[in-house]
This record gives structure tokens, sequence and C-alpha cells, in this order.
């Protein structure tokens, strides 16, 4: 059995316009400091679990670095030997070796890229399917303050970033560390003091890239909010195309869009200055360099200090000094950028899931479904009581139906019998047992919903209904259908259970969807039964054609409907009637007609507005006096 969520988050959130007490934050506000302490922590797990092909990359790389300075060191040869001294016999050993140096830098670049590629990419599937279970398992209430598109980006876009942890990018920090202290070192043997020259206007070069790093990082956060922002508000309105279009928002759409875009844009100009600086700051280090070169090596050339070959053999040394850290300028970028990223999926991965809090919780078994309320209350905001001391009792296999206007908190009652919301004060047992004390899994495998809204996702029919019980085989689906009254519209498909639905549904009529709804909650065979207006899409045809499936699917099960149609409530156990919060009336269908209160009101009111619709617009219609009767409401008729 399973727990049918479909359109849960927005019944949650029907009768709020907040956050929950006590919600986890959802979307970033303003800035936020950048937490290098938590971003580490994360990146040393990660270096940790991947630390056996890292080993071997950085080996590899080290080969390489190595293999790639045998031939900057041969020139000296070459030059001084070779073609200063006419040793001719040296030509072929320096040519073997430089040939070998250079095979040996290909094979050990192609083995990093491969090794460390394949480590990278592994590394990011593993971060996105941990960030995607987290996500899935944290409280109802942070979905409804969550846009997707945040949660998206933090699944895909920031877990995309690691890829310079793990993959060639820190190597290669490493390796170009490496590479510039071996060519220091040998710099330094060549010519000190035109190295100690060099070395100072490096070292300025390196605090310039430390504070521009600093610079940077708050952008790179900043950059990914936006993004998912602007992501966030993209999804929603591609998912409410036909809402969008009907109203002829399109160009609101692109407003808003252009907004985001714009906002994006200049973050990424500010942080492209940033980078720009620091390779322009590269590039005027190499300049300066060259020309101390060209003044101190010169003239030490002349005076016999330094030969023609350690001149060259310095050049290139330089080049591969001078190479490194102007690449750290990029690879530095790239790391921070991941550090930013992990920092905020480091946020998710702290707050606490629905199991999480449950982890010491005895198991709760199964359920006769005994449902009481005591004292409950609840609120959104702080001083804002949605429920005020709503207190009944819903013995086992029994229906509670619970009627009251817009915003009298049906839907907030439901949310807590779903436990979606907790309460702020009061109980709620589930066979004597307080629910706050029972794991929610145990508990929601127990239940299933039909709600107003019926979410179906983008596969065959089969698999919707199917979703209630995995692993049922399609004689339990067709049984499931068939109670529902699907099989009418089903067998008109040229695929039939096999028909794709399409996203949400949306090849399908919002009476089919409700009727697959239905049909995957009889597959789901819960012990609590909870039905949000699941009528609603119907027609009077199509909702007396599924109205003994309903039956079946209530029967033995404790049930809690909210709907406006006496055909669904009048057979109730109970009807609560819901005012500001509280229980106004409570009774069944007859005790509560005769009563004359609240329902009453309710009934008439809106019979009348159901009768109206069969006299002629402007016609004088009066009955007489003596004939005036409070008449049976037919089968359709709306509360």
């Amino acid at each position: 059995m399973a727990l049918m969520r479909s359109g849960a988050p927005r019944m949650a959130r029907a009768e709020k316009s907040g956050v929950g007490r006590g919600m986890p934050p959802a979307v970033e506000t303003g800035k936020k400091k950048f937490d290098a302490s938590a971003a580490w922590q994360e990146a040393r797990g990660l270096l940790h679990a991947h630390r056996r092909r890292l080993g071997i990359g950085l080996g590899l790389m080290l080969v390489s670095r190595l293999s790639g300075i045998v031939l900057p060191a041969l020139s000296k040869v070459v030059i001084d030997e070779v073609i200063g001294k006419s040793r001719g016999d040296l030509l072929m050993p320096i040519a073997l070796a430089a040939g070998a140096a250079t095979v040996v830098q290909a094979i050990t670049s192609f083995g990093l890229s491969q090794i460390l590629g394949v480590a990278a990419q592994r590394a990011i599937t593993d971060m996105r399917k941990r960030v995607q279970a987290k996500v899935m398992r944290l409280p109802v209430r942070y979905f409804d303050s969550t846009q997707t598109g945040v949660l998206l980006s933090r699944i895909m876009s920031d877990a995309e970033g690691i890829r310079n942890l793990v993959g060639t990018g820190l190597v290669s920090l490493v390796g170009g560390m490496v590479t510039a202290v071996i060519s220091l070192v040998v710099l330094l043997y060549i010519n000190w003091r035109l190295t100690l020259v060099t070395a100072v206007a490096l070292a300025i070069f390196g605090g310039g890239m430390a504070y521009a790093f600093q610079r940077l990082r708050p952008l790179f956060r900043e950059r990914g909010r936006i993004q998912a922002e602007v992501t966030g508000r993209l999804t929603e309105a591609l998912g409410g195309i036909r809402i969008v279009k009907s109203y002829t928002a399109e160009k609101r759409e692109e407003i808003v869009f252009t907004k985001g875009a714009h906002r994006l844009f200049r973050n990424i100009a500010q942080s492209m200055t940033g980078v720009s600086a620091t390779t322009s700051g590269s590039t005027v280090v190499v300049g300066v360099i060259g020309v101390v070169m060209i003044w101190i090596g010169g003239g030490d050339i002349l005076a016999g200090r330094m030969t023609l070959g350690d001149f060259i053999m310095y050049v290139f040394f330089i080049g591969l000094l001078a190479a490194p850290l102007i690449s750290i300028a990029s690879i530095g970028t790239q790391i921070t950028e991941a550090f930013a990223g992990l920092d905020r999926i480091r946020e998710i991965l702290d707050m606490e899931t629905e199991d999480e809090a449950d982890a010491d919780k005895a198991p709760l078994g199964g359920i006769r479904g005994d449902i009481r309320f005591e004292d409950v209350w609840f609120e959104y905001h702080t001083g804002q009581p949605v429920l005020k001391g709503v207190s009944f009792h819903a013995e086992p296999g029994t229906t509670t139906a619970l009627v009251g206007s817009s915003g009298s908190g049906k839907s907030t009652l439901i949310s807590l019998v779903m436990a979606f919301n907790r309460p702020l004060k009061g109980r709620i047992l589930v066979d004597g047992r307080d629910l706050a004390d029972t794991p929610l899994h145990d508990y929601r495998e127990q239940l299933a919903s039909v709600l107003q809204e019926s979410f179906l996702f983008d596969g065959t029919i089969a698999d919707n209904i199917g979703y209630a019980k995995p692993g049922a085989s399609l004689d339990e689906v067709k049984r499931a259908a068939e109670l529902a009254h699907c099989e009418e519209f089903i067998l008109r498909f040229p695929d039939g259970y096999g028909a794709i639905v399409g996203e949400r549904g949306v090849k399908l009529s919002g009476g089919q969807r409700q009727r697959v709804s239905i049909a995957r909650a009889i597959l789901a065979q819960p012990k609590v039964l909870i039905l949000d207006e699941a009528t609603s899409s119907l027609d009077s045809e199509s909702e007396e054609m599924i109205q003994d499936g309903l039956k079946a699917l209530r029967s033995g099960r404790t049930t809690f409907v909210i709907a406006h149609r006496l055909s669904t409530i009048r057979s109730a156990d109970q009807i609560l009637v819901m005012e500001g919060g509280e229980i106004v009336e409570r009774g069944t269908h007859d005790e509560l007609f005769a009563a004359h209160g609240r329902y009453r009101q309710l009934h008439d009111k809106q019979y009348k507005i159901e009768t109206n619709r069969f006299i002629n617009p402007g016609e004088d219609w009066t009955p007489e006096p003596e004939k005036v009767t409070v008449p049976k409401p037919s089968s359709n008729t709306r509360l």
C-alpha cells in the first residue's frame, strides 16, 4: 500500500498564505555569507570517497608534468653542446629522449582524462542521487514555500560543479603547483638574482589572485540563487502554459523572465570582469618578467655569467613557471564556484528529513483507522490560528465529511490527518497512539488520497494506476480501473492501458484524470482514505457511474471527505461543519438538516442556486405560499 500524494502540496497550502511555523528556509531572500567550513567538509568527503582514482590521477599528472620538463631541459644541451661545441653524436640520444618524453606525456594525459573524467561523472551522479533522496524526504511544508526550479538547480546544476574537485580541475591545480616548484628550483640554480626579481612579481600576482577569489566567491553563490529563482519561475510558467495563454499573459511572463535574465546577466558580467582582471594581471606579470629577463639576463650573458643555452633554458622554464600560475586563475575560479555549489547543497543535506526525525520511534504496524483529534490548534502565521481547539472522533470504517465556506479550515484539517503538518497544540491519535510519536512512513503506507487536483505522471495509464502498488499485475490494475469506471474511455484508446497520458495527465480530460486517481486509490487498499472534492471534475452522469466505485472504496475504511455534492456526503456517518477554524455543528445529514443551523443555511442557499438554473431569466416565478416546501435534493445537488 502506498500514499498517493498527488496534488498534496497544493492542498496543504490551500488555506494559507505564508510559511508554516518552524518551516525550514526555502529561498534565500538576501545575500548569505559563504560557509567555507561546511563546503570544505563536504569537499573532504568527496575527495575521500574518490581518493583511489584521485591518487592514480595525481600520479599520472606528475609523470606527465615531469615528461613535459624534459624537452625544455634539453634545450641547453642542444645549444651549448651540440651547436656550441659541434657534438653531433648527441643529436640521436637527445632526439630519442625528447620523443620518448613526448609519448609518455601523451599517454599519461589521455589516461588522466579518462580516469578523472569517469571519477568526476560518478561523483556528480552520486551527489545528484544523494540530494534527490534528501529532498524527497523533506517535510511537505518545505515544498509549499520552495520553487521547484530552486530544487532542480540544487540537484542538477550545483552537483555539476563538483567535477572541478574530483575531476581534472583539482589535480591540474596540484600538478601546476608541482611544475611551478620544480621550475622555480631550476631557475634559482640557473640565475638566482634574476629569479628573485621574477619571484617578487609572481608573489604580487598571487596576492592579487587571492583577493580576486575572495571577491568572486559571493558572486558565484549569488549566481546560483538567481539562476534557481529564474528557473523556478520559468518552470511554473511552462507548466501553467494554458493559464498563461488563457489570460494572454505571455508578455507579462516575458517581462518577468527578462528581469530575471538581466539580474543573472549583471551577476555574470561582474564575475567576468573579475576573471578578466585576473587574466589581464597575469598578462602584465608575463610582460614584466620578459622585461626583467631582457634587462638582467642579457647583461649576465654579456658579462659571462650565463651561456646562451642557460638563457634559452631559462626562458623555457619561466614559461613552465608562469603557465601554471596563470592557469590557477581559471582553475581557481572553477573550484571556487564548485565550493559555492557545495555550500548550497550542504544547506539541504543538513536539514532533518522525516525519516531522520522518526528514527527513534517505535514501528506502527497495521492500523484499524481509529482517528481522534483532541483540542487541536494550528497556525501558519504566529498569532493567526487556522484551527482552534478542534476535537472529534472518526471510528474505524466510518466516513467523516467536512463542509464549510472557503477558508474555514477543511483542507488544513485534512493536511493534519495526512501528517503533512503538525499541530501547534493538542494531539492527533491513531488507534490511541499519538501521531507525533509515530513513524510517518509506517502511517502513510496505510493512507491513500484522491485530491481535487488529480496529478498524473507522464507515463501510461497502467503505470499511473499501478503507482499505488509497485509490482501490481495488469489484472489488478484492470480490476481497480473497472471499479472506478475507467475502462469506458481507456478501451477507446488504440494503446488501451498503454496510452500515454502526457505531463500531468494533459492528454486526459479532468474527469478522466480524476477517475484514474480513484482507481489508483482503490488499488492501494488503504486503511485511511482522503477524498478532497474527488468528483469535482465529473459531470452528473459520470459521477453517478462511479458512485458505486467510491462506495466500494470507502467500505471498511476510515474516510475523510471534503465535498459539496450531497451525493457524496449524505451517507456520511458524521458531518463536521467548520467555520473560522472551528467545528460549529456535527451530526448526520438528517440531524443537521433538521436542526436549521449553518448546515441547513448552506444547503438551502446552494439548492436555490441549483434550482434557479431551470428558471428562465426575467421570469416572475413566485410559488404559492401554501405550496412552498423544502424540496428533497437531487443526487447532483451541490453543498
